[in-house]
């Protein structure tokens, strides 16, 4: 309702998103999120929008009257997470079971999403892995925004789609982590003492607003209350604190990595011995099956 009535008051007194956004010195993107209803604004941004779009105290008296932290279902509730995370300037996020999507490589990726809903669709589990690889792109690349991910120990030690896919998404943690702008902390099985129930994110968009997500079995549930943002900051900061450092984190995947190499090697000399173990079981089930007498010429 909100958002409806300032891009009213926008498109009335002349202005595009972008004509706006320059005469209040910010981002196109935050007059549109703001139209939208996905952004809440400041008492000071509603002052201003007042007096550039000449609506007395319309707005004002419209913002009172929003829940802004009212708990709302949306049907294309992921999507409207991942505009967010499109626009983020840094991300914070906590993952158990599984690797981070972000962090996640194509072998993985396709691997676990054969497990899900999407299994045996081929084309279906193609696309769901090129649309995760897409979001990484701003991320996984130098001076990209902060990544700061935090890894239970639970996500490296469970295998998804055999040996030689974990070598691959351990190389692939290594091999991110060199990035300036991304850092991997992983909580061991043996410390912890902070309680964090689920998988969550925490982001910060280019206007200074943070926001939090997480989801429950078949719903995402993203917020941008103040109160709520700060618990979850203030228990993912002690949580942080109580993870491996930087290069003790990197060293235990390191550590990973090398017993998923050894069980790929070990995976792969037991197939070679069970097939040759198969062709010497056929070789002597021809050589020692019934003799077929054939008809003899009549002279």
């Amino acid at each position: 309702m909100f958002g409806e009535e300032l891009k009213y008051a926008r498109e009335a007194a002349g202005y595009t998103q972008e004509e706006l956004g320059k005469l209040r010195h910010c981002d196109r993107t935050v007059i549109s999120r703001t139209e939208s209803g996905k952004r809440k604004p400041s008492i000071e941004e509603i002052e201003d929008l007042g007096r550039l779009l000449n609506t007395g105290d319309l707005l004002m008296r419209l913002y009172g009257r929003v829940d802004w932290s009212a708990s709302i279902e949306h049907p294309d509730w992921f999507q409207e997470y991942v505009d967010v995370e499109a626009i983020s300037i840094g991300l914070r996020a906590y993952q158990d079971g599984t690797i981070y999507g972000l962090l996640q490589c194509q072998q993985y990726a396709r691997a676990l999403f054969d497990t899900g809903d999407a299994a045996g669709n081929s084309e279906e589990i193609e696309e769901l892995t090129r649309a995760r690889l897409s979001r990484q792109s701003r991320f996984l690349v130098p001076d990209g925004p902060l990544l700061l991910v935090i890894l239970d120990e639970s996500a490296i030690r469970r295998v998804v789609g055999g040996p030689d896919v974990m070598r691959c998404q351990m190389e692939h943690l290594l091999r991110v982590a060199q990035l300036r702008n991304v850092v991997i902390h992983v909580a061991p099985f043996s410390n912890q003492r902070t309680l964090i129930n689920t998988a969550m994110v925490l982001l910060e968009l280019p206007d200074g607003q943070r926001m939090v997500y997480s989801e429950s079995l078949d719903r995402g549930h993203l917020s941008g209350d103040s109160a709520t943002v700060a618990r979850h900051q203030r228990r993912y900061d002690q949580f942080r604190g109580e993870c491996l450092s930087g290069s003790d984190s990197l060293r235990l995947i390191a550590e990973a990595l090398e017993g998923f190499r050894d069980e790929e090697q070990r995976v792969r000399r037991s197939r070679l011995a069970e097939e040759q173990l198969q062709r010497q079981q056929r070789r002597q089930l021809h050589r020692g099956g019934p003799r077929i007498p054939r008809p003899r010429p009549r002279t």
